[in-house]
């Protein structure tokens, strides 16, 4: 066992067909290869009790040996000179209740993505959006709705998009942003599988500890477990931390619609990376140090630079659709935190190219037989 993990407790060996995860042999990459069966009382449905309570299920990337301990134990786990990349991301209330004018139909708005700078509007209190719409087979272009609450919002159905998608102009009352207005009146857009309506403390819970720069429709997950205790302790344990943006948007989350893996495509997300992060990274790499990264998210954005950049990072924003899966060639990330992801999603399948998708998939049954808590409020799991 990888000193790494000394204080874990101890491996225990798991047959992963016992777990019914369904492998798939084939000369290419099949999705099914990434599905997994899943009890639905392991489906987190709230929080832990605070952050860093959680367990953590530590993976050998090397050895594949599965360890388990608590998350509080992170800083033991990893080792002076290690530096850790966050993502500052932060969750804006992107799902709006509102009712259709005149009729008072029951309307659900969820703001995708900002539409492109060639459809901004001249009027600064006003946006354009992609969105997905409930119930969309009435929303046709010319539809108006309102969403209300301390504050007002208006809308209008602009032209119909792919997979349900719609392009809506929104605008708010007296005089304030469109952003303010969302603020005050938008729910936190848990995702579908957390079976209940979210509460005032969610927009606390389903905040990353680093969050800073407003621009997500999903939280990165990952970064949930830190609590100022456990910065605190790993900066006493020598181990650095800087932070990076990725705005998380659909396209993360989006279904695996193709049957082989090579097929799909990724949304692109922003992401922008400060020039003192891109010097921290940079230098732990020129020195032979690991980088951790905190979350798929981070993963991608680091990569993704790192491939046009000869292995470098530099500083700067822009967009990535990069989709990693197994067969990747990593360059920048040497450890990773990370939650328990979807079946058939593109983020097991990231974990999957990291970890190795045997390794991976081994681990996942382990987690299962163990009564791990899984996806956004679950647990976590370590792959160095």
């Amino acid at each position: 066992m990888p000193k790494d993990f000394s204080a874990c407790s101890a491996s225990s060996a798991f047959n992963v067909a016992a777990l019914r995860v369904r492998a798939v042999t084939s000369l290419r990459m099949d999705v099914r290869e990434f599905d997994f069966d899943l009890p639905s009382e392991l489906i987190a449905q709230e929080p832990a009790a605070e952050r860093g309570a959680g367990r953590l299920l530590c993976l050998g990337r090397d050895t594949g040996a599965v360890t388990h301990t608590s998350f509080v134990a992170l800083p033991d786990l990893l080792r002076g000179g290690d530096l850790l990349v966050v993502n500052n991301t932060r969750v804006f209330p992107a799902r709006l209740l509102g009712h259709r004018v005149p009729t008072g139909g029951a309307v659900e708005c969820l703001l995708v993505a900002k539409a492109r700078a060639e459809t901004t509007p001249a009027q600064a209190n006003e946006q354009y959006w992609e969105a997905l719409m409930h119930p969309g087979q009435k929303l046709l272009p010319g539809a108006e709705v309102i969403f209300e609450g301390t504050r007002t919002v208006h809308g209008e159905v602009i032209e119909r998009r792919f997979h349900g998608r719609r392009l809506i102009r929104l605008w708010a009352e007296d005089g304030i942003s469109v952003d303010q207005a969302v603020d005050a009146i938008g729910h936190v857009p848990l995702p579908p599988y957390i079976k209940r309506r979210d509460r005032s403390d969610d927009r606390n819970r389903y905040q990353t500890l680093f969050a800073r720069e407003r621009g997500s429709i999903a939280a990165p997950t990952a970064g949930l477990h830190f609590s100022p205790a456990l910065m605190d302790a790993l900066g006493r344990r020598g181990i650095q931390t800087v932070e990076i943006t990725l705005h998380v948007g659909y396209g993360t989350f989006q279904p695996v619609r193709v049957d082989r893996v090579e097929d799909h495509r990724l949304e692109p997300e922003r992401y922008d990376i400060g020039e003192t992060a891109a010097a921290e990274i940079n230098r732990a790499l020129a020195s032979r140090r690991r980088v951790v990264a905190v979350g798929t998210t981070t993963t991608r954005a680091l990569e993704a630079v790192a491939r046009t950049r000869e292995g470098r990072i530099v500083a700067g924003g822009g967009s990535t659709d990069l989709f990693i899966f197994p067969g990747f060639d990593f360059r920048v990330v040497r450890g990773l935190v990370t939650n328990f992801h979807l079946p058939r999603s593109s983020l097991l399948m990231l974990a999957s190219a990291f970890g190795g998708r045997e390794r991976v998939m081994a681990a996942y049954a382990a987690a299962i037989a163990e009564g791990y808590r899984f996806f956004s409020y679950g647990d976590a799991m370590l792959i160095l």
